[in-house]
């Protein structure tokens, strides 16, 4: 008679929770820390109840329960990755709640001046009520586009000779001088360009120009860094084929390295400009602030968003409410232009990026 002969359990196959179990387990664990926090704060251990010390609470409760959860019923290998993805769902709502929160409160002050009168009027001979910022926003416009016109083209240029051409120690130092360029503070190039265009006018000298000098060097090295990083991740392989059809390096880069990295440039080229586009210490230095409208870049001092916020904020008349009002409308106006480069971005990586159709 022979003995049957069983196959061996398999470790890793385990049974699976529902997926609504851990919605379920969640929901109990906020409710299970709603509850111990009343205890505790009805036996006065605690204050009043709130709402931040139910969500940390609930969500420590969680992550313990469902690791606890998953380990009988799925295996230690499930629990472990519910737990991380618990974590890390945790740091991304982390994440997102400063955000969303700012958005919330920037639209719900801003739209209380976001009408016709503030985009077509300045704040010349105003006082109280009324005004606008057409000026600031013309002046932010004028020295965010002159600076972008100063800064990515050399930028790029720079990218392309640490990729394709920089070698030894020029290109050492190259890159050196643009990871210490790409943290310096504002301030330091707003005062550089107060001492750069001193030389020339004099002291005290003011104009729309050279605040975009100044955010042409707070951009130059975001350009070069978000571009070279582009175009190092273009396979080696493209241009090995382009140089064995006999095509010259600068048509190779031109014709090939370009085009195939033009989404990731242009999309590091707006996040530069993003970036010094809110810049308001070098511009309030060299560009100063004014309450009438200037498109003259080279001629007196030139508004911007950033220091008409500023300035409507920190220097308020007897009317506080209206200058709030003129600074929440400013910001949001402000986080309006830089969502519309973004989608601007998009489209035009989209449009130039290259077809891989059969």
């Amino acid at each position: 008679m022979t003995a049957i002969q069983t196959a061996p359990a398999n470790p890793l196959a385990h049974g699976r929770l529902h997926r609504r179990t851990p919605w379920m387990v969640l929901g109990l664990s906020f409710a299970v820390a709603a509850g111990v926090l009343s205890l505790l704060a009805a036996a006065g251990t605690i204050g009043s109840l709130n709402l931040i010390a139910v969500a940390v609470l609930g969500t420590v409760f969680y992550i313990v329960s469902i690791g606890v959860l998953s380990s009988q019923v799925e295996g230690r290998r499930q629990a472990t990755d519910r737990i991380v993805t618990a974590v890390v769902t945790t740091a991304f709502v982390l994440a997102v709640i400063p955000l969303v929160s700012l958005v919330f409160t920037v639209v719900a002050n801003g739209l209380a001046r976001f009408d016709v009168q503030f985009f077509t009027f300045s704040m010349r001979n105003v006082v109280g009520e009324g005004g606008g910022a057409v000026h600031a926003i013309t002046g932010t416009l004028l020295m965010t586009g002159t600076a972008a016109i100063i800064s990515i083209p050399i930028g790029l240029l720079t990218a392309i000779y640490l990729v394709e051409y920089g070698r030894g120690p020029l290109a050492r130092a190259i890159t050196f001088f643009v990871d210490v360029m790409t943290g310096i503070p504002s301030i330091v190039a707003g005062l550089f360009a107060f001492a750069l265009f001193a030389l020339f006018f004099g002291p005290g000298v003011r104009m729309g120009f050279a605040g975009a000098v100044a955010l042409s060097v707070l951009m130059i090295p975001v350009v070069v860094r978000s571009c070279e990083e582009m175009l190092r991740i273009v396979p080696n392989e493209l241009r090995e084929a382009s140089f064995a059809l006999g095509v010259p390096k600068w048509l190779t880069v031109l014709k090939v390295v370009l085009p195939t990295s033009i989404a990731g440039i242009t999309t590091g080229i707006m996040l530069a400009i993003a970036r010094v586009i809110g810049e308001t210490a070098p511009l309030l230095i060299v560009a100063g602030f004014t309450a009438s409208m200037n498109t003259n870049l080279f001629a007196d001092r030139m508004q911007s968003l950033p220091v008409f916020v500023f300035t409507s904020y920190a220097n308020q008349g007897v009317d506080f409410q209206a200058d709030l009002d003129r600074a929440w409308a400013g910001a949001l106006t402000l986080i309006l232009i830089v969502m519309v480069l973004n989608l601007a971005a998009r489209l035009i990586a989209r449009f130039f990026a290259p077809k891989f159709g059969r």
